[in-house]
């Protein structure tokens, strides 16, 4: 029992003085007007380091990595039709397919695949 105080003490005195001892390195020194500025060969930057950020090709890009997995995901059932009864494999194949033509229909409906607003 003293063997696991000791070393619950032991941790909680390391971990203290280890965030202490960051507390005072880190402090920032007083803000400085140049200090805060980028630095770009002495000059302001006119414009924005930062492109603008496209929503659409961002939503375009993610409904085309979807479709791509799911292409992934029904091409080897190609090789399974020859292992199971067709029926059953037709049934889970037109499954599917609905759920991803409802994912769709869904994708249309709120206006994603709209270019323009």
């Amino acid at each position: 029992m003293f063997m696991t105080i000791l070393s619950i003490l032991i941790c909680l005195t390391i971990s203290t003085v280890l965030m202490t001892a960051c507390a005072i390195i880190s402090k920032k020194t007083k803000n400085n007007r140049e200090k805060m500025t980028p630095f770009e060969c002495g000059f302001d930057p006119k414009s924005s380091s930062r492109m603008p950020f496209s929503m659409q090709f961002f939503m375009i890009a993610m409904i085309f990595l979807i479709f791509d997995v799911e292409i992934v995901i029904l091409l080897p059932t190609i090789k399974v039709i020859q292992m199971s009864e067709l029926s059953s494999w037709f049934f889970t194949n037109s499954v599917f397919i609905i759920i991803l033509m409802m994912g769709l229909y869904h994708e249309w409906k709120n206006g994603i695949l709209e270019w323009s607003n």
